[in-house]
């Protein structure tokens, strides 16, 4: 029951401690503070129905607290559902999928040798299912002189030793099986080792190998002299074509010399490849994420040669340089989107099999319009999760709400009819999200992610804000830094978000008991750790937790978007299910704590209290406690998720 106005009516009260705190908590309070005239949070629980107990202060009495909660929207979720409530969606396993990307060099050592292996990740992987992870995606794991940590790869069939062994990656696949975890493998088929012995064999014209790779023998210039067939620019700087002395031609490299590009216009390789997938897929993997995408195909050779990319203006005195060129031969070329649409058909044999959906999820920096073509079409599917880094390239530590909404919608806009978004905070490649866009910012963030419409995807470390370490110019690893110089490297230098996890406050933050790392433990982690963040009354963690918990209902799996901007700084959305209820989140990018005009913003949305679901940890409302609308404001740089049940909020994801 109410009193008219939204909040719950007291049926009986009686005796309170102080004349005064019946009133004034009734127009003034918010659930889990103290009354002001009295002090005792006990008194405010008791009238506001916070605490079922029935006697309060050891003079109030409270009548009717399950008319009380019902009165809040508070309803059971045991209770039947009420007449007209429109059926729960069926959801598969990924479609509203919380995924975790694990850098297995950095996860959990298992044997002290400083590197994470297989074996760390299956005594650690129940850690991600209490965290309530849906899907892991392992970085790479197979055979590689590790000349570009694992995406340098010399045998796709095999497992590099410094992480294992096969048997040790199918104890680790049946420990995923065995507690609902979706392990799902990185694929690079752009390119493979220098020492593969399929390109050994290719260097020696040996069919069928032959042609598995990119071979030119260049053109002569005006002097005679034998020069690169294209004026093509490695991502890693420099040409991208190597001369074989061997095979007295040029092969294509569009990374690392040491990593040649396969060749996919040649049916046979293509099929090699797939025979790669269906390999790891026989291991009970529940699909790939494919790398580096817009690189798989070049422009096909006219009159004997390949076309020059034009220069793009934005570099002007360094052509090795590969912003240089504008990459009009090397990237987003059309063959590509049907080699998506023909490794999803790979994975779909197996899903025939044993109606269990394996998926494909894309890595492409390019053009969102490029992007988002990776969905495919009804007539020829590509990825289910071409993976959207909006919110990982447009966005920065002083990004305002206004710039957060230009992200998202430019997603929405863009990504086709009926397929489902999909949002990406940070990888290995990108700085962390508390160091690029804020310490103070990390919960808001991870809020963002966990109720925005459709998949989340987390890199590790990032549910408990971990920060990028600055790393010394002798300890770095990275090739794409090493291929700078001491004074720029930390430029190019993806280190820095590649550190050890942060178990607890010991040695090497848990991660190893090794006498050094392959890199080294971030500064901080003493104080920066899951143990730590555990056993906190509130942390990044438990936060992180209450929201991939909550995204499983309804209001956020099935719930409608609306979202709107209040000013440059506020971000509201409203996600609603009919005879459910809603969810309101809230994000303040601003400076200043600011009002909720939520009446204003969501016509209907008048209530005075709601409920909070989770929150930054900037604000002093904990989950599972009620705010009077009227009162609150909502802190600087940071967010919360609320909540007005109507009916059911069932678990349906």
């Amino acid at each position: 029951m109410t009193n008219g106005e939204g909040r719950p009516s007291i049926v009986q009260t009686s005796g309170l401690c102080k004349p005064g705190c019946y009133q004034q908590i009734r127009e003034e309070t918010t659930f889990g503070s103290s009354c002001k005239e009295c002090h005792e949070q006990s008194c405010v629980e008791a009238i506001l129905g916070t605490d079922q107990s029935a006697d309060k202060c050891g003079k109030m009495h409270v009548i009717g607290v399950v008319a009380l909660l019902v009165a809040f929207g508070h309803a059971s979720q045991g209770v039947p559902p009420k007449p007209g409530v429109p059926k729960a969606h069926k959801f598969d396993w990924w479609e509203r999928g919380n995924f975790y990307q694990i850098y297995p060099r950095s996860f959990k050592d298992s044997d002290g040798d400083g590197i994470g292996d297989l074996k760390g990740i299956t005594q650690t992987i129940d850690y991600l299912k209490e965290i309530g992870i849906d899907g892991v995606w392992l970085s790479p794991i197979f055979k590689s002189p590790m000349a570009d940590f694992g995406y340098d790869i010399s045998d796709f069939y095999a497992i590099q030793e410094e992480y294992g062994t096969m048997e040790d990656f199918e104890q680790l696949a049946a420990k995923c099986a065995s507690i609902g975890l979706k392990l799902i493998l990185d694929f690079v088929p752009n390119h493979s080792s220098d020492e593969h012995e399929h390109f050994r064999l290719s260097e020696e014209s040996v069919e069928p190998y032959k042609d598995y790779y990119i071979w030119h023998s260049g053109i002569l210039d005006a002097n005679g002299t034998r020069q690169p067939p294209s004026n093509w620019i490695s991502v890693f700087r420099g040409s991208a074509w190597e001369w074989s002395e061997k095979r007295q031609q040029y092969y294509l490299h569009q990374f690392q010399k040491k990593q040649p590009d396969l060749n996919y216009r040649n049916p046979a390789l293509v099929e090699e490849m797939k025979n790669v997938m269906r390999f790891w897929l026989n291991k009970g993997i529940a699909g790939f994420r494919i790398d580096a995408l817009p690189y798989l195909y070049e422009s096909e050779e006219v009159d004997g040669r390949y076309r020059d990319e034009p220069l793009s203006g934005l570099v002007s005195d360094d052509p090795d340089n590969p912003a240089y060129l504008t990459h009009t031969e090397t990237k987003d070329q059309p063959e590509t989107y049907d080699m998506v649409h023909q490794w999803r058909a790979v994975v779909d044999e197996y899903t025939a099999r044993d109606n269990f959906t394996r998926i494909i999820l894309t890595e492409a920096y390019t053009a969102l319009e490029n992007t988002t073509r990776f969905y495919g079409t009804p007539a020829a599917p590509g990825a289910q999760i071409p993976f959207n880094f909006q919110l990982i390239t447009q966005l920065t530590v002083n990004s305002t709400g206004s710039d957060f909404v230009d992200a998202v919608q430019s997603w929405r806009r863009a990504m086709p009819r009926n397929a489902i978004a999909n949002w990406v905070l940070g990888n290995h490649d990108n700085s962390r999200i508390a160091t690029r866009l804020g310490v103070a910012r990390a919960d808001l963030y991870n809020i963002a992610l966990q109720t925005l419409p459709g998949i989340a995807v987390t890199y590790y470390g990032e549910e408990i804000a971990m920060v990028d370490q600055w790393i010394s110019w002798e300890n770095t690893h990275d090739p794409a830094a090493c291929n700078a110089d001491n004074e720029t490297y930390t430029l190019y230098s993806r280190d820095p978000v590649r550190t050890p996890f942060q178990w607890n406050n010991r040695t090497n933050a848990g991660f190893s008991n090794a006498s050094s790392t392959w890199l080294p433990v971030a500064d901080g982690y003493k104080e920066l750790n899951v143990a730590a963040q555990l056993l906190a009354p509130r942390s990044h963690l438990k936060t992180f937790m209450q929201l991939t918990s909550y995204r499983k209902r309804r209001l956020l799996a099935e719930g409608d978007f609306n979202l709107q901007l209040v000013g440059s700084d506020l971000v509201l959305y409203k996600r609603t299910v009919p005879k459910v209820g809603y969810v309101v989140v809230a994000l303040n990018f601003g400076s200043e704590a600011v009002e909720l005009p939520l009446a204003k913003v969501f016509p209907g949305t008048g209530e005075r209290w709601l409920k909070v679901v989770a929150s930054s940890l900037q604000v002093n409302r904990t989950s599972g406690t009620w705010i009077n609308m009227r009162l609150f404001k909502l802190p600087a740089n940071s967010g919360i998720v609320l909540e007005r049940l109507t009916g059911r909020n069932d678990v349906v994801a």
